[in-house]
């Protein structure tokens, strides 16, 4: 590793916050040591984001930094896991100071939210990528998977779906208006960390809507063996959505669009109204129930089904 390298890390990606649990050895030898409790289990989670991929060039690195972290609380969201620590690497075309700082000051910002310490990483040198590999702490014998759901569960989601989707969109015509609730649903995701934890012990499957609610509910329904009916009607929609969708004259288009970040999720029938109560100030809405019957149905109109499953896939571009 060159010095360059070295004085890339201790000026930027070194955290200067107490906040959370600290490791043992951080950033700065050549691994990181953690004390796990006792009475915890640690769930681990790693994701790549490519320029050209999951963001676009020339994103703003502020909410880049955001975003990147995001999209990874999202997976500890959906396993009910409390934040705790992260490793980042990152390869650089070449070394834009500005650019890191702002990169920097997004992605502690939000670790500071969630009381996350980055503990280390990686630095090289090509085109533009991101790597997160992020731990989270669970109660011994306590999680959120996806193969839990039984007949008769609801199925919910949190917050509105297609907002993002529709950001991009926006975001690929040019719009750069960060007040725009979809193109800040796609540039700034906000994961659900503390409804995953709500749903901890409340919920029998759950998974975060990344790469769009069919393909996404379908890891649930295969999962948990069993099939699934949804009320388009009762799919929670933005005006801005609803008005596209009624350009596009595509109803089933929300189904399909990725980056949502939010929590898809099955409850047993016999869920209390208190509990249900503590889920309201996420927007949480029931859409549907889990059936017998394998596959992905929507029912539209009360009466036509529309047979669904599909998703962004890497390697299934088109």
């Amino acid at each position: 590793m060159s010095s360059s390298e070295f004085s890339i890390i201790e000026e930027f990606f070194t955290s200067k916050s107490d906040v959370g649990l600290c490791p043992v050895m951080g950033v700065g030898d050549d691994c990181a040591i953690v004390d796990v409790p006792a009475d915890k289990q640690l769930a681990i989670s790693t994701d790549t984001l490519v320029e050209g991929v999951h963001f676009l060039p020339n994103s703003d690195p502020e909410l880049l930094g955001c975003k990147v972290l995001a999209v990874n609380l999202s997976d500890l969201a959906a396993m009910g896991a409390t934040p705790a620590w992260a490793s980042l690497a990152i390869t650089l075309p070449s070394v834009d100071k500005a650019w890191l700082a702002r990169f920097s000051k997004g992605f502690f910002d939000l670790a500071r939210r969630h009381s996350l310490q980055l503990i280390g990483g990686d630095t090289t040198r090509g085109h533009l990528s991101i790597t997160i590999n992020i731990m989270g702490l669970l109660p011994k014998h306590r999680r959120l998977t996806r193969s839990g759901s039984n007949l008769g569960d609801g199925i919910y989601v949190s917050g509105t779906i297609g907002n993002a989707g529709l950001g991009l969109k926006k975001a690929l015509s040019g719009s750069m208006d960060t007040h725009d609730i979809d193109l800040l649903s796609y540039l700034k995701p906000s994961p659900k960390v503390e409804l995953g934890q709500i749903l901890l012990g409340m919920a029998s499957s759950c998974i975060d809507i990344s790469d769009g609610l069919s393909a996404d509910l379908n890891h649930i329904l295969k999962a948990s063996e069993v099939g699934a009916t949804i009320w388009h009607e009762k799919l929670p929609l933005s005006n801005s959505v609803k008005q596209y969708m009624q350009e596009l004259g595509d109803d089933v288009w929300p189904y399909s669009t990725g980056d949502d970040y939010e929590l898809c999720f099955t409850l047993p029938e016999t869920v209390s109204e208190e509990m249900l109560e503590k889920l309201q100030p996420f927007h949480v809405s029931k859409i549907g129930v889990i059936e017998q019957q394998s596959g992905l149905r929507i029912k539209m109109n009360g009466r036509e089904v529309v047979t669904l499953n599909k998703g962004f896939d890497h390697f299934n571009v088109r």
